[in-house]
């Protein structure tokens, strides 16, 4: 596929999972959203003791702000992503409660003047994602910049739900592909062939039937230490 075919297929892609989205009931998206939470707190524990940047939502997206609260409950700090200008990595500032928003790129909320931060771990929404942990997002490649600029790239969560699910995105060499996607379904991670699923929650169990690589070791240091 040459550049202007794959430009417009995303586009088109992109405007259908977006409209597709919108028109879920909040009530079923709410649902979903606590069982991504669920899989998250149980799945990555060192989220709680990390500096984790998350995405304000827009559009249906996932609801990352109640699992930040619990996260800064137990240890957390989190982060929002600011942008600079068009065609440069993002920078992220601590954001909790009390901390004074401004208004960015569509209308999205942002940290004004608070201090910035590395994030060891990035939860970041995927208007789709494909069978290789691509995602596809709102066209700017932000996020492709920001992770291939950090000088350590954090854990990096794609969040998303099942319906949104492509064969693939067609990647180019620019994208990167997330370590870990989470939709309403579970955990999947990132293996050399491509997504491998970790298993459905036991019936009445609460756990996965697959265990979860948490990678705390590698991105978060041994557990109980303090970021």
């Amino acid at each position: 596929m040459d550049a202007p075919t794959l430009k417009t297929w995303r586009r088109a892609e992109r405007d259908r999972l977006v409209a597709a989205r919108a028109a879920l009931a909040p009530d079923l998206l709410d649902a979903w959203r606590r069982r991504i939470d669920a899989y998250l707190s149980r799945s990555f524990p060192g989220l709680a003791r990390c500096r984790l940047a998350f995405c304000w939502p827009i559009k249906g997206e996932y609801d990352a702000r109640h699992l930040a609260r619990t996260l800064r409950e137990r240890g957390a700090l989190t982060a929002l992503p600011v942008v600079v200008a068009p065609k440069t990595p993002l920078i992220f500032r601590e954001w909790h409660p009390g901390v004074r928003l401004a208004k960015g790129v569509l209308d999205i909320p942002y940290p004004a003047d608070s201090a910035e931060v590395n994030p060891e771990a990035v939860l970041l929404p995927m208007n789709g994602w494909d069978a290789k942990g691509y995602r596809l997002g709102y066209g700017g490649g932000f996020f492709d910049r920001t992770l291939a600029a950090l000088a350590k790239k954090p854990l990096a969560i794609g969040i998303s739900y099942e319906p949104a699910r492509l064969e693939t995105i067609h990647p180019q060499h620019w994208d990167i592909p997330m370590d870990y996607v989470v939709t309403e379904r579970g955990v999947y991670r990132r293996d050399p062939e491509g997504l491998v699923f970790l298993g459905e929650p036991e019936p009445g169990s609460g756990t996965l039937a697959s265990p979860v690589c948490y990678a705390d070791e590698h991105y978060f240091g041994n557990p109980g230490t303090k970021p």
